[in-house]
């Protein structure tokens, strides 16, 4: 028997969908929205009818039949850290998701269309939501920071490095959930994950820009200066936030957050070559550090996102680690693939859907 499954991915300025019969890709859209669309809407929550209406009519003019769909597998957005896995949509996490307790944002939506798409079908079709970005499977000990003021965090790319993981396991005939990996997720933020038998036990927390500088992110900076800027009137709390998240790393020091435009010049110019080896090099340090967390028994070191497909990053880091064990690219990341499959694995009984509380 073969299964459809519907993947929903709201963004801030797009909403991506797919459908896939089994694990072939039938439909893919990229709809577009422009600033003034989404101006028009006080929040996220408000763009639901809009973002409904816009999936529902891109599926009607490619020609599916809406009632042939077996899963709807959605986005999961910022509500509360969870163990990792596939979420049946219930009242609390549409609470959750209405209410989002760590704030609003797009992917918040995927989870609430899909179950709303669910239900008007009838025919048993369940809404679902994997792996969000507050996958927390943190080991304890990882979580303490040095002051009982802070708590280290986790937030990271955990639906890329989730089905990556997965892949890999599989092409070297073994269980994710039997394995050591350290994933590297190198895109708009950088995240790296410490895969402890299928648990993340230690990642840098990618959304407020820990670890490696990225194109938009400044990674951790030294603790000091940065308590100097806060507190000598210069730049408002505004203005640091936005430092540290949206105009930190390659931004910051080179004006682009584009690292394609990076990589080319890199070749000709010593000082954009020296900020590409420079995250390059955080990247490589990372790595280590989690090697370290899993006490040296690592299977495999997998760099995966949009720039990875940068083969002096890629060089670099191979550079750098190689001696810890051998190391896969998965260069650009599929997240629509990786929804559909978390939703087919359920309907084929590779795993349970859990119960969000």
């Amino acid at each position: 028997m073969s299964f459809k499954i519907l993947a929903i991915n709201p963004g801030s300025t797009s909403t991506k969908i797919a459908i896939f019969e089994d694990e072939t890709e039938k439909f893919v859209k990229n709809i577009k929205h422009s600033a003034e669309e989404i101006a028009k809407f006080d929040n996220v929550a408000s763009q639901f009818q809009f973002r409904k209406d816009i999936i529902l009519s891109e599926l009607k003019n490619a020609g599916f039949n809406i009632n042939e769909i077996n899963a709807i597998v959605g986005r999961g957005g910022l509500v509360k850290p969870i163990e990792s896995g596939v979420y049946e949509v219930n009242e609390a996490l549409i609470n959750d998701l209405n209410n989002p307790p760590l704030g609003e944002h797009a992917s918040n939506l995927g989870g609430l269309i899909a179950n709303d798409i669910a239900k008007s079908l009838n025919n048993g079709t369940k809404a679902y939501i994997a792996d969000p970005v507050v996958v927390d499977e943190l080991q304890d000990v990882a979580r303490l920071t040095g002051h009982p003021d802070f708590t280290r965090v986790s937030i990271f790319h955990a639906l890329n490095q989730k089905a990556i993981a997965r892949t890999y396991a599989k092409e070297i005939g073994k269980k994710y959930e039997d394995i050591n990996l350290i994933i590297a997720h190198l895109g708009g933020g950088v995240s790296v994950g410490a895969h402890d038998h299928g648990r993340v036990i230690d990642v840098n927390n990618a959304l407020d820009g820990d670890g490696p500088f990225s194109p938009e992110r400044s990674g951790s900076l030294p603790t000091g200066q940065l308590v100097k800027l806060c507190f000598s009137g210069k730049k408002t709390e505004a203005e640091i936030k936005k430092m540290l998240k949206g105009a930190g790393g390659l931004v910051a020091y080179l004006g682009t957050n584009d690292a394609y435009e990076v990589e080319i010049k890199a070749k000709e110019d010593p000082k954009y070559k020296l900020v590409q080896d420079a995250m390059s090099y955080q990247v490589g340090k990372a790595i280590g550090e989690m090697a370290a967390v899993l006490k040296g028994k690592v299977d495999g070191i997998l760099l995966t996102g949009g720039i990875a497909h940068n083969p002096f990053l890629v060089d670099y880091v191979k550079e750098m680690v190689g001696f810890i064990a051998p190391i896969k690219v998965y260069a650009g990341e599929d997240e629509m693939r990786a929804l559909a499959m978390n939703g087919l694995m359920v309907l084929r009984g590779e795993l349970s859907g859990k119960t969000y509380k």
